[in-house]
C-alpha cells in the first residue's frame, strides 16, 4: 500500500477506471451547506442524469481541485458504506465483489482510489467483461466520512474468442502453431471454458480442453483443470516417441505462488528399432502421478529486455503419489537466478544468471535405478536465456539436445536409411545440469534501429550436465560458448544466430 500522504495518481481517476462524483467534497463530509443539498437529493441516478449548468459544472472543478489539494498534504479519512455492482446479468454478484473487496478494508481516500485501482484491474483481468468502471460516490448524509463504490460493468457481448499464436517453448527442436476457442461466463461464475489444439513442425501436437475459475468456494487463488493428449517426437535427437494422456489440475496461483498436480499415463515407444540400450530401457507405458510447488518473484522492469532489477524461480516436484507398481517415482529440484544492472548510457545494461537442476528416483533400489529420460535435463536450443524463467534449458550456440551424456544407437544395416538427419548416438539427458550466462545489451547510436527496438548485445555462456549413476558425475566438464570447448559427440555449431524468444509465464 502507498503512503497516503504521496500524491496520489491522477490515472487512477481516469474516467475508465475510477471516477468521483459530481460533489466529491461529500465523500469526506465538505460544508455544511454541501451536505444539506445532498440530503434533498432523494434518486442517486436521477440526479446524476440532470444536465449540468456552467455555475455547477465550475464548482465541481474547484471542489475536485481543493480535495486533490488536500489528497497531497494529508491523508483525507474515509470509509465505504456500501459496494454496490451493477449491470451484471449473467455474472454473480459475489463473483464481482470477491474482485473488489480490498476497497472495503480502505481508511483514507487516497488508500481507496488505489484499491479502486487495483479492483478495476482485477475485473478486467477476468476477460468476461468489456467494460469496467468504477464510480465513488457520496454515502448517506448522516453518515459523514463514508462513500458507496458503484461499479458498473458490461459484460462481453460475444461469449466465444478465438485466437491462432506462433510459439517456441523450451527445449522445442522447432516452433508450433497453436488454436484455441473460448467459451467465457457460461454459468456466469466468471468460468472460462477452452479448447486447445497443438502442431509443431515436428510432428508433435496437443489437444486439450481446459476450465478456469477465478474462484472456487471462495478460496482466493483462481482454480484450473485441463484435460490433455499429447505427442512429443524425439526420434531425431533420442530414438523415442513420448505420448500422454493425462489432467493437471492448479489448486494455487498468485502473483509468487503456483502449485499444481498431475496424473497422465505415459508411453515411449521406439518407431525405429534403433533406440540405445538406456533408452530402450525405459520404452514402454508408466504412469505419472506428481505435485509440483513454484515460487517466483520478479523484479526486472521487463521481460524482454531487462535493464535493471533481478528475478528469482525455484521450483520442487515430486513423483510417485500413487500406489500403482509403474508409478515413475522422483523428486526433482530447479532454480534460477536472474540480475540486471544498468550502466547508464545507451540504454546499456549487464544481465547476468545461473540456474541449476537436480532430479533423482526414490524408493526401493533407488540407487541402482536410473531416472525417467522423460524427467531429465536437456540443454540447447534457440531459446534465450536472458528471457526464459525457468530452470536450466538454454544454452547459446548448442542445437537441441546438442550437448550431455549419449550413448551409440543400434547399428543400420543399411546405412541409407539414417539419411542426412539422422545421428549415430542417442542424448539421454543429465540428472543435475547447470548453466551460467553474462549478457551486455545496449542501444544502437542510430535513431532508426531505436524506434524499432532493435538492439545489440554481446554474450558469453556455459554450461553442461551429467548422470548421477553408476559416477557418471565425476566427469562432469563445462561447455562454452562461442565454441571454446566441446565433448566429442556434441553438435555444435560458432558463428551468428537470428532468434526470436517470448518471455515465459
Amino acid at each position: 500500500m502507498a503512503n497516503p500522504a504521496d500524491k496520489p495518481d491522477p490515472n487512477l481517476t481516469s474516467p475508465d477506471e475510477v471516477e468521483l462524483r459530481e460533489d466529491p467534497e461529500d465523500i469526506n463530509g465538505g460544508e455544511e451547506e454541501e451536505e444539506d443539498e445532498y440530503e434533498g437529493e432523494d434518486d442517486d441516478e436521477a440526479t446524476a442524469s440532470k444536465p449540468q449548468s456552467r455555475e455547477d459544472a465550475a464548482a465541481s472543478r474547484v471542489n475536485a481541485q481543493n480535495l486533490f489539494r488536500r489528497m497531497g498534504v494529508a491523508p483525507v479519512p474515509v470509509r465505504v458504506h456500501d459496494v454496490i455492482v451493477k449491470g451484471n446479468e449473467k455474472t454473480k454478484d459475489h463473483v464481482i465483489e470477491a474482485e473488489v473487496d480490498g476497497v472495503r478494508h480502505a481508511t483514507t481516500l487516497q488508500e481507496l482510489l488505489e484499491a479502486a485501482n487495483v479492483a478495476n484491474s482485477n475485473l478486467r483481468a477476468l476477460d468476461i467483461f468489456d467494460s469496467v468502471k468504477i464510480t465513488l460516490d457520496a454515502g448517506p448524509p448522516e453518515l459523514p466520512d463514508t462513500t458507496n463504490v458503484v461499479v458498473k460493468v458490461v459484460e462481453s457481448q460475444s461469449p466465444l474468442a478465438a485466437e491462432i499464436i506462433t510459439s517456441t517453448k523450451s527445449q522445442a527442436r522447432s516452433s508450433s502453431l497453436e488454436g484455441s476457442l473460448k467459451y467465457k461466463n457460461i454459468f456466469g461464475h466468471g468460468d472460462i471454458w477452452d479448447t486447445s489444439l497443438a502442431y509443431g513442425c515436428d510432428s508433435s501436437g496437443e489437444v486439450g480442453l481446459g476450465l478456469y475459475l477465478p474462484r472456487l468456494r471462495g478460496r482466493p487463488s483462481p482454480f484450473t483443470s485441463r484435460v490433455y493428449l499429447s505427442t512429443q517426437d524425439w526420434i531425431k535427437f533420442s530414438s523415442y516417441r513420448e505420448r500422454a494422456l493425462g489432467v493437471s489440475l492448479g489448486v494455487l496461483l498468485s502473483k509468487n505462488h503456483e502449485l499444481g498436480y498431475t496424473l497422465a499415463w505415459r508411453n515411449l515407444i521406439d518407431p525405429t528399432q534403433m533406440a540405445s540400450r538406456a533408452i530402450r530401457r525405459q520404452i514402454g507405458h508408466s504412469l505419472v502421478s506428481d505435485l509440483k510447488y513454484s515460487f517466483k518473484v520478479d523484479e526486472r522492469n521487463s521481460a524482454l529486455r531487462p535493464t535493471r532489477g533481478y528475478s528469482f524461480v525455484s521450483t520442487s516436484q515430486i513423483g510417485g503419489l500413487a500406489p500403482d507398481s509403474r508409478t515413475l517415482r522422483f523428486l526433482r529440484q530447479e532454480f534460477d537466478v536472474k540480475y540486471a544492472v544498468p550502466l547508464g548510457f545507451y540504454r546499456s545494461a549487464l544481465n547476468f544468471g545461473v540456474s541449476g537442476g537436480i532430479t533423482f528416483p526414490w524408493g526401493s533400489g533407488y540407487k541402482s535405478r536410473a531416472s525417467s529420460v522423460s524427467e531429465r535435463f536437456f540443454l540447447g536450443g534457440n531459446i534465450s536465456p536472458v528471457c526464459s524463467l525457468e530452470g536450466p534449458s538454454a544454452l547459446w550456440g548448442f542445437k537441441t539436445r546438442g550437448l550431455g551424456p549419449n550413448e551409440p544407437r543400434r547399428e543400420v544395416e543399411d546405412e541409407n536409411q539414417s539419411g542426412g538427419d539422422a545421428y549415430e548416438r542417442d542424448f539421454v539427458g543429465g540428472d543435475v545440469a547447470v548453466t551460467a550466462y553474462a549478457d551486455l545489451s545496449f542501444d544502437f547510436p542510430l535513431r532508426w534501429f531505436r524506434e524499432r527496438g532493435i538492439h545489440g548485445h554481446v554474450f558469453a555462456c556455459a554450461g553442461n550436465m551429467a548422470e548421477l549413476s553408476g559416477n557418471k558425475y565425476r566427469n562432469f566438464t563445462l561447455n562454452y560458448c562461442h565454441i571454446l570447448k566441446k565433448q566429442e559427440h556434441d553438435r555444435a555449431k560458432s558463428g551468428f544466430f537470428l532468434t526470436f524468444s517470448t518471455p515465459s509465464s
